[in-house]
């Protein structure tokens, strides 16, 4: 697999949310590393709003550099994958947000300093991107409690007590959740439609990890072309008590209150219209087309991930 550094000349866009929780001061210091490793042709961006991260992306995009460093949260992450999904540009991660499940999944070191190093010392894999309903996602698409989980998380919130944000807004929304029920259908026949009833939450996951370091099963990956789909039935709050302990290692799968399958397709509708959240941002709403794009985005990683120990030899990055 492919090093960061292996052509002579290496052409960098560093975007960084500076909104994002540890944004402001990461900058400065990511340019100053990457140009450190003898990278000249670097070109920064702090944006610090939604709509200017979004119009610098298309920038970034149309320009076509061989890495896009993108410093920011999930959100952030995901805007950027959804602009280079398909083409020759390497994604790099600056984990700069709360919850950074995406660079949890690469494997990646929490603080950016020690990921760029570790990026900068490592190679480029190739994983898979989600879709729901076109749109681009990395980590897990889902509805039900997590829309009320999302709304609740409050910028101020994620970035005074930080991960510890979302039990506290799990709790919230639990009060409040109604149930819902849900029609699974799989295009490609390899599950029979599944009917059902009085759910707390649905889950599509395409990587590994999601709210902050849970894992959507045990045996989740990045690179297995395929999609893990999981419903929660309400229950008593025993049930939730239990379930809820086996989040981090992704073995509530096995809890009777719990469906799970895996597919490479799926297509999921409800009898109103729900929102869906695609990496903690409200994007679509049900009916849901859920499909997995096979090694559709190259991202650089520390040389000991094992992120993309499925997918096969990144090709090499194209000479301007």
């Amino acid at each position: 697999m492919q090093s960061l550094l292996s052509r002579d000349s290496v052409k960098v866009a560093l975007v960084v949310n500076a909104g994002s929780r540890r944004g402001e001061d990461a900058l400065a210091s990511s340019e100053e590393m990457l140009r450190a490793a003898g990278i000249e042709d670097v070109q920064s961006y702090a944006v610090h709003s939604g709509d200017e991260l979004e119009a610098t992306l298309d920038k970034v995009a149309a320009e076509k550099p061989d890495l896009l460093f993108i410093g920011g949260g999930d959100g952030s992450v995901g805007a950027a994958a959804t602009r280079i999904a398909g083409s020759d540009v390497v994604l790099a991660v600056l984990p700069l947000g709360t919850a950074n499940d995406f660079a949890r999944t690469l494997e990646l070191d929490q603080d950016p300093e020690t990921a760029v190093k570790q990026m900068l010392e490592g190679k480029i894999i190739n994983v898979d991107i989600g879709k729901a309903n076109g749109h681009t996602y990395l980590n897990v698409a889902s509805f039900g409690l997590s829309v009320a989980v999302t709304e609740a998380l409050n910028p101020r919130l994620k970035k005074v007590i930080g991960p510890a944000a979302y039990p506290v807004a799990t709790l919230g929304a639990y009060r409040h959740h109604k149930p819902f029920t849900a029609r699974l259908e799989f295009p490609e026949g390899d599950h029979e439609t599944l009917e059902l009833d009085d759910l707390l939450q649905v889950a599509v996951g395409n990587g590994r990890h999601y709210g902050g370091g849970n894992k959507i099963t045990p045996t989740a990956s990045v690179d297995d072309d395929m999609l893990d789909v999981y419903a929660i039935v309400r229950g008593r709050m025993r049930d939730h008590v239990s379930i809820a302990r086996l989040l981090k290692s992704g073995h509530f799968i096995e809890h009777e209150q719990v469906h799970h399958v895996t597919t490479s397709a799926v297509r999921i509708s409800t009898d109103e219209p729900m929102p869906v959240n695609l990496d903690g941002e409200i994007v679509t709403s049900t009916p849901t087309d859920f499909t997995v794009e096979s090694n559709a985005l190259h991202v650089a990683v520390p040389i000991h991930s094992r992120a993309g120990r499925l997918d096969g030899p990144a090709p090499d990055v194209q000479e301007d």
